[in-house]
């Protein structure tokens, strides 16, 4: 009987430099909305609350996206990218609230088809090494966040908001045919950066065991997007200095973050995930509270850098904990799926509030009460047995 030969579905996919490219673009598709929302908000005459459904409905689809991985996680990659390109593209296109809510939900869906997809393949495809692995996919993630400021603030007063968003778009459509085309020349070769995945099934985990980790990452979502989402904003309004159109504030805290990542991985091989993840949290809280009192650029600038550094080693400690109980590829994309939807939530419940009080300074009590709730929910682990380690 002659076998035929299959590729595995959990490890088949772009070869690491489409994937590479693809999260590059992703970075920059997640924040992208930030830095132009003060543009939109203006041409489409929209209110704080408003503006925060443009955020809601684009982080919704993220969520969505990372809920519906296909079996098949290269269909996930690469249609993702088609979705972002078309969500991207219409967007552009778009003239008002409900278009511009629709087109931003379809290219969440896609975001979030390719975060998910593209780091649970990476956890299949190189076993040996997979927290090296995902560390390089995401620094690049946050290269295109980092340089998401600095690109719009570069092209946007040339070319103009529409023909950027389409460019952009034709972007993600390069990344889909590209990386298609590459799986489809690498099958025959039998796929050599992959590895067998004959490893047996984990157990599922309790739903116990995982709640910690969801509300973990529902908040820090929602966290993370309230400062990145509203900070340039919130510059054009309270800072005496517009840098960059003001979109340096965004640009420095990105540029904290990713460097912090870095720094991260240094402190998290001498000092215990959970120490370093509640030493961040409290700082962050402490800087968000800083901002709300800054009103000179330099000021705003310094608060952005610390809050950076402080947000930074939050996800990869706390991932790194759900990884100590091996969850399921299902359980793990689950759980980072749920940081969209506290991201599409928590800004818009900022803009909600900036809107009712007149105020989006005082609209930053929903980041900081963020902040405190996940300081709270660090020290909770309702599956305290002596087997599970300790959250």
């Amino acid at each position: 009987m002659q076998l035929s030969h299959r590729p595995d579905d959990t490890t088949a996919g772009p070869s690491v430099l489409w994937l590479a490219l693809g999260f590059l673009l992703t970075g920059l598709g997640t924040v992208l909305l930030g830095p132009i929302l003060p543009s939109v908000s203006q041409n489409w005459h929209l209110a704080d609350s408003q503006s925060g459904l443009l955020l809601f409905a684009k982080f919704l689809g993220s969520f969505i996206g990372g809920v519906t991985v296909p079996r098949k996680l290269r269909f996930g990659i690469l249609g993702g990218t088609l979705l972002a390109c078309t969500g991207f593209g219409a967007f552009g296109l778009s003239q008002g609230l409900l278009s511009g809510m629709l087109t931003l939900f379809v290219a969440g869906i896609g975001l979030g088809q390719i975060i998910a997809s593209t780091n649970i393949l990476a956890g299949h495809r190189y076993r040996a090494h997979t927290g090296s692995a995902l560390a390089s996919l995401n620094f690049f993630w946050s290269l295109g966040a980092v340089g998401a400021g600095v690109v719009i603030a570069a092209l946007m007063p040339r070319f103009g908001l529409r023909n950027l968003l389409l460019y952009f778009a034709a972007a993600f459509l390069v990344i889909s045919i590209g990386g298609g085309l590459d799986w489809r020349l690498r099958t025959g070769e039998g796929s050599r950066d992959s590895q067998p995945s004959g490893a047996p099934r984990n157990p599922s985990l309790s739903m116990e065991t995982l709640l910690p980790f969801v509300l973990l990452l529902f908040f820090y979502g929602g966290l993370e997007t309230c400062l990145t989402g509203w900070l340039t904003t919130y510059t054009l309004r309270y800072s005496d200095t517009h840098l960059l159109g003001g979109q340096s504030a965004t640009i420095l805290m990105w540029t904290a973050l990713t460097a912090g990542r870095g720094l991260s991985s240094v402190a998290l091989r001498y000092i215990r995930e959970s120490t370093v993840q509640r030493v961040g949290l409290v700082f962050s809280f402490v800087f968000t509270g800083a901002l709300t009192m800054t009103h000179h650029a330099t000021e705003l600038s310094l608060c952005c850098i610390l809050l950076g550094l402080s947000l930074s080693p939050f996800f990869p400690a706390t991932f790194g904990l759900l990884m100590r109980r091996s969850p399921s590829a299902r359980e793990a994309g689950f759980v980072l799926a749920i940081s969209g939807l506290g991201a599409a939530a928590f800004p818009w419940l900022m803009g909600i509030v900036s809107t009712h009080s007149g105020s989006l300074r005082l609209a930053m009590v929903v980041p900081m009460v963020l902040a405190l709730l996940l300081l709270a929910v660090s020290f909770w682990n309702p599956a305290r047995n002596g087997s599970s380690p300790e959250l």
